[in-house]
């Protein structure tokens, strides 16, 4: 029962994590927010590693590349892309476009690793694809077509092809190391990698500028969004297993648009609700076994 609370509460936190991000980016440099928020996440990852599993284990020479690429992917390419296109889009609308993550997960997989791909999953990449083009094109799909798509439409997707490249390579760093330790290692290196563009932005000199709403969003991405849900969700896949603990991911969209309603002021509209229903019940076949 526990371990179902804590990944419902999981999604709920990772909705969250599109409010405080777009609170973030109000006042912060895209690359300065992401820096921070992983400066946080890698500290707090290093303690839990260090109570959970006594120490951080050294790496093999592969083991460093594929973490390294898992950095460079899920965290560095990620985070930019996350917090770019937040400048400009809604948390609700770039949730469910993120929200396609295990739709392209799914077909990944099958391209690259030659998972089983039959019908149910065909449909379930029809209907998310169709779902996300009516959230991106505020139901206008034809738009699409004439290219009036903004950048942060675009930035956000970026968010999806990163986090597909995260989680494919992830498949092989898996098997020698632990979920725990392969987090924090990627946290480390792409709070490294973030803090290079971050210093051209500027960050030592607005450093003390910062507003207490900003502070209050990094330490809600580094610490809840990234530390505690991480480790949250990895326990409910040790637990019940990858593919029910997957399909609480379904709440996060659902959340991030209460959030953004409550929090924001964003607005629910006819083509939010029924994009992101058809997404969200593309991620269900799609996953389905």
């Amino acid at each position: 029962m526990i371990t179902y609370i804590k990944l419902v509460l999981t999604a709920i936190i990772w909705g969250g994590t599109f409010v405080a991000g777009r609170i973030v980016v109000q006042t912060m440099e895209p690359f300065t927010a992401a820096f921070f928020r992983f400066a946080v996440a890698s500290i707090c990852l290093l303690i839990l590693t260090q109570k959970i599993e006594r120490r951080l284990y050294k790496l093999t020479r592969n083991q460093a590349i594929l973490v390294i690429l898992l950095g460079l992917t899920g965290v560095f390419s990620y985070n930019a892309f996350f917090f770019l296109g937040l400048q400009t889009v809604p948390a609700s609308r770039a949730a469910l476009i993120v929200a396609l993550n295990p739709t392209f997960i799914a077909l990944g997989a099958a391209l690259f690793f030659r998972e089983k791909f039959n019908s149910l999953k065909l449909l379930g990449i029809t209907t998310s694809l169709t779902g996300a083009a009516i959230v991106i094109s505020k139901g206008q799909i034809v738009n699409i077509f004439k290219g009036s798509i903004g950048w942060g439409e675009v930035f956000i997707f970026g968010c999806v092809l990163s986090w597909v490249a995260y989680t494919l390579i992830g498949k092989s760093v898996m098997k020698s190391l632990s979920p725990l330790a392969a987090t924090t290692y990627a946290c480390i290196i792409g709070a490294i990698a973030l803090l290079i563009p971050a210093l051209f932005e500027g960050i030592t000199q607005d450093f003390m500028q910062f507003p207490l709403a900003a502070w209050l969003g990094i330490f809600y991405l580094g610490v809840l969004g990234s530390a505690i849900g991480f480790n949250w969700y990895y326990e409910g896949v040790v637990a019940i297993g990858a593919a029910k603990a997957s399909i609480f991911i379904n709440l996060v969209p659902v959340s991030a648009i209460a959030f953004a309603a409550l929090l924001l002021q964003e607005p629910i509209t006819v083509s939010l609700v029924l994009g992101g229903v058809l997404v969200v019940v593309g991620v269900f076949f799609t996953n389905k076994s």
